[in-house]
């Protein structure tokens, strides 16, 4: 039987939060759909709703409407035990703050992903320093967060996001602490990676050098998105 290409599909999704006593509609009937292999920036202003939506892409947050499905999963009625094991085994996720814990090294952030997903310890740690090895940080396995340079601790951060070999990987702002010049190497990284593996991929981000390598820019205002257009 052949692989379903098709990786995300959203359609009409909707959120809404109350603010003081009126709701405000964050996301107003979102469609998106992605491929494997294919990479999209999500772009807009502050506010639009591109966090918003990644948390439920990424079974973070429950939409108040809309169907999602992920890697061929109806999401629509699963419990919050099957969201997380789908969560887990499919999504990996990579966020402006490398959030590593701060007690264990390099290595072992990697390999704790994996273990909370049911893999033996040695097992996890031998896959942990072969990303390292990937990303070019094999000599910086056994570095605890506070020992690393940004950029290192972000690329420690990607490695981690995939090291469960997901899906989907949904990425919001992952070079926007960095300064530019080590912001563009991560970012080579990142793209490097992800087409490596085939993922799809849903980057949200203000950096137009970012959305360039993409393979399409989708746009949000307003809590929805614009249509998209080719990246440059």
């Amino acid at each position: 039987m052949r692989e379903d290409p098709v990786v995300l599909g959203a359609q009409g999704v909707a959120k809404a939060y109350t603010q003081g006593d009126r709701p405000v509609e964050v996301l107003r009937g979102v469609d998106l759909t992605l491929r494997r292999g294919e990479m999209v920036a999500l772009m807009g202003a502050s506010g639009a709703g591109k966090s918003t939506l990644l948390h439920i892409l990424g079974l973070l947050e429950r939409p108040d409407a809309g169907h999602l499905v992920i890697a061929g999963q109806t999401v629509t009625g699963l419990t919050d035990r099957a969201a997380t094991r789908l969560r887990r085994s499919t999504i990996g996720f990579v966020y402006q703050f490398h959030h590593l814990l701060p007690e264990f090294t390099a290595a072992e952030n990697i390999a704790l992903a994996q273990m909370i997903a049911g893999a033996p310890r040695r097992a996890a740690l031998d896959k942990a320093m072969d990303l390292l090895g990937s990303f070019g940080l094999a000599d910086r396995a056994g570095h605890r967060p506070a020992q690393l340079s940004g950029g290192q601790a972000q690329r420690v951060a990607i490695a981690r996001a995939l090291a469960n070999a997901p899906a989907l990987l949904l990425a919001d702002e992952p070079t926007g602490n960095l300064d530019p010049d080590t912001a563009a190497r991560v970012l080579q990284v990142l793209v490097e990676q992800v087409r490596a593996r085939g993922l799809a991929a849903v980057i949200a981000t203000h950096n137009p050098a970012l959305a360039t390598q993409m393979d399409r820019v989708e746009t949000m205002a307003g809590g929805r998105l614009e249509g998209h257009r080719p990246a440059a």
